[in-house]
């Protein structure tokens, strides 16, 4: 009995040093804790206040809402439809990215979903874009990741793929025929429950395990959350498109500055360097050089080196760092961005607030200000620079702020899920810090614990030149 209360009171602490983090480096969020999480939701989902802008803020936004619009559209929402989305989230400009590309049914997920509607009903809004992670894999950890669905407490394998199939490979893996096979890890684990789920699922083929989630999600979401929301998930393969357009325009930033100007791509990886030897160091690692390399189904990471993106471990030539290859690359899916380059075309240069898991909060303030020493460099942009000083709350917690030991499917089973006004008040209503439970996900992060020792002895501090951009 002793150990337990002594580990209860351990879990208790180490909540309490991450709390006690966020608040050193988000002091407006101490004032939330004690507060219904619906007033969270409702100020990371507020409008940030509208201000004059640099042209390539409006320009960015212009060609973020295009992708919205076509991604809308391709997934046959109406016309109505596509344009309240774009027309609120042009007003609102705030993006959930959270989520990996579940199942809108795995706990993760939907209890994230469930937040943004909170935050988005406290703002009178009808519409929710959802921008999903798909470069993630589809086991990303022993039996855990989009790969895998518990069924009945039963790990179940989504598309039935062998270990071989599945460990190493991405969510984009393809081409191939996917479907939603639902092979129980158990003998005899077959049952009504898996049956319902298979009937609630999509039955044909796809050419990519994303294909077949976003296709599922969209049969989900008016079975699980109703019709008051319009909802569209975007994913790297949108964002794929939406760098391409970038690209293709001959005054856009993004080719202007990233691709053809003689030193902001080496400042930034300079700068990425520069952090990984510094104290702000283990939050924003250079992966890869702006590009993922898809080859044979797996995720592979590149460098830039002498105007060449190169794979490391074979020293091959992938692509000219220049329009004409990467425009080929991303058309063809064998590259796709990563993610410093995704939150620059769907966050940084339009002014769009990111909410974001347990390291999101951390690394992209970094990303930031890792752009704007990049800019400083270069002696360019300075009216985008102090847009990016200037911005309101540009990032925020808001994936896993609630946790929920009761599982979706088994409530939708019994006819206990859709998002009610009722069930909106039972986690609207719930006080903060009681609503993010144990915050697992941190306190059994290494990273959070050294972050904690980090802020106690001084090695890091909100006033730091690395966290100016937060």
């Amino acid at each position: 009995m002793n150990r337990e209360v002594d580990e209860l009171a351990a879990d208790a602490d180490a909540k309490q040093a991450v709390l006690g983090a966020f608040a050193a480096l988000y002091p407006w969020m101490r004032s939330h804790y004690s507060r219904p999480v619906r007033d969270y939701a409702s100020r990371v989902f507020k409008a940030p206040a509208l201000k004059s802008e640099p042209e390539v803020r409006s320009r960015s936004l212009a060609k973020l809402l295009g992708t919205i619009r076509n991604a809308g559209e391709r997934n046959g929402l109406s016309i109505e439809a596509v344009a309240q989305i774009c027309g609120e989230f042009e007003k609102r400009r705030v993006l959930q990215t959270g989520p990996h590309l579940f199942l809108l049914l795995e706990p993760e997920a939907y209890y994230t979903h469930i937040f943004s509607l909170l935050g988005l009903s406290a703002q009178a809004c009808s519409t929710y874009v959802s921008y999903a992670v798909s470069t993630v894999s589809l086991v990303e950890r022993p039996r855990k990741g989009p790969g895998w669905f518990n069924v009945d407490g039963v790990p179940t394998n989504v598309f039935g793929l062998s270990r071989s199939r599945m460990i190493g490979y991405s969510l984009l893996t393809g081409p191939g025929s996917y479907r939603f096979e639902l092979m129980p890890t158990e003998p005899n684990a077959e049952g009504d429950a898996l049956t319902q789920l298979r009937g609630l699922l999509p039955r044909t083929p796809f050419e990519r395990p994303a294909h077949a989630i976003k296709a599922a999600n969209l049969m989900l979401w008016p079975k699980l959350f109703g019709s008051s929301f319009a909802f569209l998930q975007i994913d790297d393969e949108d964002v794929a498109d939406l760098v391409a357009d970038h690209l293709s325009d001959a005054g856009s930033w993004l080719r202007t500055r990233l691709l053809e100007h003689p030193k902001i791509a080496s400042n930034i990886l300079a700068g990425l360097d520069g952090l990984a030897a510094g104290p702000w160091s283990g939050w924003l690692a250079r992966g890869t050089d702006f590009f993922w390399f898809y080859e044979n189904g797996k995720r592979l990471p590149l460098r830039l080196v002498g105007g060449d993106l190169v794979q490391p471990a074979t020293g091959m030539k992938v692509a000219r760092f220049t329009v004409p290859d990467i425009l080929e690359r991303l058309a063809d899916r064998s590259l796709i961005p990563n993610l410093l380059l995704i939150f620059l075309v769907l966050s940084i240069l339009p002014g769009v607030r990111a909410l974001g898991g347990s390291y999101q909060p951390l690394y992209y303030p970094l990303m930031r200000y890792i752009i704007c020493r990049a800019l400083e460099d270069a002696g360019v942009d300075e009216d985008l620079r102090r847009a990016l000083a200037g911005d309101d709350v540009p990032g925020a917690w808001g994936h896993r702020v609630i946790e929920c030991d009761d599982d979706p499917f088994k409530q939708f089973l019994v006819g206990e899920t859709g998002v009610t006004s009722g069930l909106l008040d039972r986690f609207g209503d719930t006080p903060f810090a009681e609503a993010c439970g144990s915050m697992t996900s941190f306190v059994t992060d290494p990273s959070w614990q050294e972050l904690d020792r980090r802020l106690r002895q001084g090695m890091v501090a909100p006033t730091d030149a690395e966290w100016a951009f937060a």
